[in-house]
């Protein structure tokens, strides 16, 4: 197994977190990222090992606008203060992935400003998408071009360049060789040709052993990016939504369905096996202490989260019960400056403190496979079992208690949350708004 599937990632947005300027004057240089290093004790006490970070180079704005790959953004700080996060961390246990924005630049970059400049006479006019000097932007730039998402401002690259796909390559070699990343999250994946990832794959794993490649991706089948050729994960949109939905709506069908489907023990089921990255919350939609309608759901959640295959992850200030929502289309309030300083752990975090320390001693949680035994509109009871490890998941998000019954094959277990003694005669008693993780003693295994 690789690093990954033993990891919890923790997720930062560090323009938002270390408070940086909406906006790029590119003027001084001021060190905002050393503000990060004390984060990395905490967390480790909160029981993550690697560390998913981004954007981070320089940028017009939020940083997915890119005017140069291989700057750090001067927001945040140069290129010797990111090298010490890394090393840092790398010193500490911690791992780390930076965010890849391949698919379109900012028109800060200098491939874009040679084609405002020279226009059909530029060297770069192949760089980007169907560029038509017949046409006009709201920028007046007298040509148009493909953007991301309706957006002029993120100017759509051409990945079947040759030229493109190599300054990319050459890029990531510069990151590996610079900051010794062990990742790359890559940006709208979804978007990405395959002939570039398949590239980007092969060249990746010349630089260094189970680099980690995960992409985000929002819906669709995800083998047709999870592969031996491609990438190593996505993000599991399904399960998040399915998640927050199951918790409001009281039916836990909902999430059941979307888990069976994904992992069950079928033939057809469709992602076994796979390190799909799970998440609750992150810089693109609402913190998830304001999606749950119930905010005594908010362990329960977690508990789901790192109990279901895959590799989970925390975003920044979420392990406090952190609110933040869409406000008039801005992202903003999702991703706030917080000082470190003036939080303290608490309930919340604590139990995903315990969380992860029960994946990481439990190879059933990390590797085994997913079965489910009771199902219910409060209440979801699952398996995951290795050869050496069998745990049963308990989850009742309803205020009375309830009795799930099925074949435990096993008499008795430990809560390896609580440490509390589990007896499964005559069914399993959960009560109301209650996670059990059990390993299971007595095991029969086939």
């Amino acid at each position: 197994m690789a690093w990954y599937d033993e990891s919890v990632f923790y997720h930062i947005y560090p323009l938002g977190l270390t408070g940086a300027p909406a906006q790029n004057d590119y003027g001084e240089v001021v060190h905002r990222l050393p503000k990060l290093l004390p984060w990395i004790d905490h967390i480790k006490e909160i029981g993550c090992n690697a560390i998913y970070i981004g954007p981070l180079f320089e940028s017009v704005g939020h940083g997915y606008e890119t005017t140069d790959y291989r700057t750090l953004d001067r927001r945040l700080g140069d290129n010797d203060d990111l090298k010490e996060f890394v090393r840092t961390c790398h010193e500490k246990g911690v791992r780390v992935i930076f965010d890849g924005v391949f698919n379109h630049t900012g028109r800060d970059f200098f491939a874009f400003k040679d084609l405002q400049k020279n226009r059909e006479n530029s060297q770069y006019k192949d760089w980007y998408c169907n560029v038509n000097f017949g046409g006009n932007n709201e920028y007046n730039d007298g040509f148009s071009y493909d953007n991301w998402g309706g957006y002029n401002l993120l100017a759509k690259l051409n990945l079947w360049n040759p030229e493109v796909k190599n300054y990319h390559l050459e890029t990531v070699k510069f990151w590996v060789d610079e900051f010794d990343i062990d990742g790359i999250r890559l940006d709208v994946a979804y978007c990405l040709n395959r002939d570039f990832m398949k590239r980007l794959r092969y060249e990746t794993d010349q630089m260094k052993q189970e680099f980690f490649l995960v992409g985000e991706m929002l819906h669709g089948d995800y083998t047709q990016l999870v592969n031996p050729e491609l990438l190593d994960s996505v993000t599991n949109y399904e399960c998040y939504k399915g998640l927050y939905s199951s918790f409001n709506t009281h039916n836990m069908h909902e999430i059941g369905y979307s888990l069976n489907r994904q992992f069950g023990p079928e033939e057809w089921t469709l992602y076994k096996g796979l390190p799909l990255y799970n998440f609750v919350d992150n810089h693109d939609v609402e913190r998830i202490a304001s999606q749950l309608e119930d905010k005594e759901h908010l362990p329960l959640i977690y508990a789901m989260e790192f109990a279901m295959p895959g590799v989970p992850g925390v975003y920044y200030g979420s392990e406090w019960g952190m609110e933040g929502k869409k406000e008039q289309g801005s992202d903003d309030s999702l991703r706030p400056r917080i000082h470190k300083e003036d939080l303290v752990e608490n309930e919340l975090t604590n139990y995903i403190a315990q969380l992860a320390k029960v994946r990481a001693g439990s190879p059933a949680l990390k590797y085994g496979d997913y079965l489910q035994l009771a199902i219910a509109p409060d209440v979801l009871v699952f398996q995951r079992k290795t050869n050496e490890d069998r745990i049963i998941f308990a989850m009742n998000c309803g205020d009375g208690e309830f009795t799930a019954h099925f074949d435990a094959q096993a008499g008795c277990g430990i809560d390896l949350i609580t440490g509390d003694s589990v007896d499964f005669g005559g069914g399993l008693t959960i009560q109301g708004k209650t996670a059990m993780i059990i390993r299971t003693e007595e095991v029969s295994l086939p």
